[in-house]
């Protein structure tokens, strides 16, 4: 073990030699691409490619859920929130479970009132129309804009940090994998690839915890902790206790909203959404509370850290040598992709079913008065074109490396979580209306950017969500609706 912990600060390169970095990239490129387009062979009609054929069972449910949420920003992000918030800071994001759990109930009432649904906007549409439904579109396409952006940075990133390879270019290969399966299978292909991805995360998660473990003293790290930057232990830490709340409001309204867990709640058969959400949720609490250890060992350890928030694979990387590198590298990369694949499938639905089929639908109206705007083969068209849009503008954004993934990520904090009450009202209760939806988001989404520049990104979820609430409460209660649940079941609305 490591006992010595006075040592001089280790300076942070690369593990593995750039040859081994572009060799693990080219066969996990392979790999993704091939098991995509072999799982995406299912994927003959746009229900396939959407919400594959909305078949999808408790087993592949649960791994699709735990892979899409252990995120780099799981594996990375952790981390960073424990080398600047202390044990709070990785408690903080272990909250983010609680999203799981609340959706668990709410994807069997999604998928009960609207059984051929898509997306999230969709729902918004027909439950609040345009009042509600355009500043949740640009809240939701946003947000999965700046989720894309922060895992592409995060790709670059892990590259750079494990092995050397320059930013731009790790990047650049990670983005264009997940574009390449996620164009050819749609669902299928992200849902069959995260079965196997989950399976990974999960146990390099645990022989990397155990590994390092095994390489330290938890009462050194402990004592070292106490010396030098108690802070990091104090159950008072201000900026901590107020992450701890943002980062619970942040995930409610991340998965509330986004179409990532709309769309997965559609694929699944009637009656397995509830438990594959409750299960993801058990497995992915424990994951933030390991990789944020790491985090925390390494002031301890007097590991230098140029990127906070590359500490997690740094850390992990440094101690345990090129297996522990090569291991790390595997954890992050499936984790990498297991969130920009669902991302790129979700989001073009988004633009395909609430942007581009409406404007056909409204240019054809006189034409065609069913309702039917686009063949399936145009909405199929349609949405390899903006799985390409969105990984182009992703790549475009992501290559000056600007900020870190905390700042990146959480500039869209106040703005989903304008949306939990929304979403939960809408979901569950007649009175809540258009105004109530339209002004909540719009107000709280305002207040909470105010906060993220006046005061910082660890408070503006959680002003965003309040505010929000406030709103909400007192539109509904001042302007009540009598909303006909019974209408979200009708296919051609």
């Amino acid at each position: 073990m490591i006992t010595n912990l006075d040592c001089p600060a280790v300076v942070a390169t690369a593990v593995l030699s750039p040859m081994a970095g572009y060799v693990m990239l080219a066969c996990f490129s392979v790999l993704w691409v091939s098991l995509g387009i072999w799982w995406g062979r299912r994927a003959t009609s746009y229900d396939g490619f959407a919400v594959a054929g909305r078949n999808v069972g408790l087993a592949l449910g649960t791994a699709t859920a735990v892979a899409t949420w252990i995120t780099s920003n799981t594996t990375m992000l952790a981390p960073q929130f424990a080398l600047q918030l202390g044990v709070w800071g990785a408690v903080a994001y272990s909250t983010a479970s609680f999203g799981l759990f609340a959706f668990a109930p709410m994807s069997g009432r999604i998928r009960q009132l609207m059984p051929k649904g898509y997306t999230a906007v969709e729902f918004v549409r027909r439950r609040y129309g345009s009042m509600g439904s355009i500043p949740f579109l640009l809240i939701s396409i946003f947000y999965a804009i700046t989720w894309l952006i922060s895992m592409s940075m995060a790709g670059g990133k892990l590259l750079e940090v494990l092995s050397g390879i320059p930013y731009p270019v790790g990047m650049t290969v990670v983005v264009v994998v997940c574009v390449t399966y996620t164009l050819f299978g749609g669902m299928y292909a992200v849902i069959g690839t995260d079965f196997i991805q989950s399976l990974i995360i999960l146990i390099g998660l645990v022989v990397v915890a155990i590994a390092v473990l095994m390489q330290i003293d938890i009462a050194d790290v402990h004592s070292k902790l106490e010396t030098n930057r108690p802070m990091l232990l104090s159950v008072f830490f201000p900026a901590a206790l107020m992450a701890l709340f943002n980062n619970m409001l942040f995930g409610f309204g991340e998965i509330f909203h986004s179409n990532v867990w709309w769309s997965r709640a559609f694929a699944m058969r009637e009656g397995v959404g509830p438990k594959a959400y409750a299960l993801g949720g058990v497995l992915w609490l424990p994951v933030p509370i390991v990789a944020g250890f790491l985090g925390l060992a390494a002031p301890a350890l007097g590991i230098g850290i140029s990127h906070p928030d590359t500490v997690g694979p740094l850390v992990a990387a440094t101690l345990l040598g090129t297996g522990g590198a090569l291991l790390v590298f595997v954890v992050v990369f499936c984790s990498l992709a297991s969130s920009i694949d669902s991302l790129l499938a979700a989001t073009a639905d988004l633009i395909v079913n609430d942007m581009v089929e409406p404007i056909a639908k409204a240019k054809r109206a006189g034409i065609k008065p069913d309702g039917h705007a686009m063949s399936d083969s145009a909405k199929r068209r349609a949405s390899s074109f903006a799985i390409i849009f969105l990984g182009v503008l992703s790549w475009a954004v992501a290559l000056p490396n600007v900020g870190t993934l905390a700042t990146v990520l959480f500039f869209a904090g106040p703005m989903v979580g304008s949306c939990i009450w929304p979403i939960v009202g809408g979901l569950y209760f007649r009175r809540p209306s258009p105004l109530a939806a339209g002004a909540a988001m719009t107000i709280g989404t305002a207040t909470g950017l105010w906060a993220y520049f006046a005061i910082g990104w660890f408070v503006a979820s959680l002003v965003g969500a309040a505010v929000s609430g406030v709103v909400f409460a007192l539109a509904t209660w001042l302007a009540p609706a009598q909303f006909d649940f019974s209408t979200l079941a009708d296919e051609a609305a």
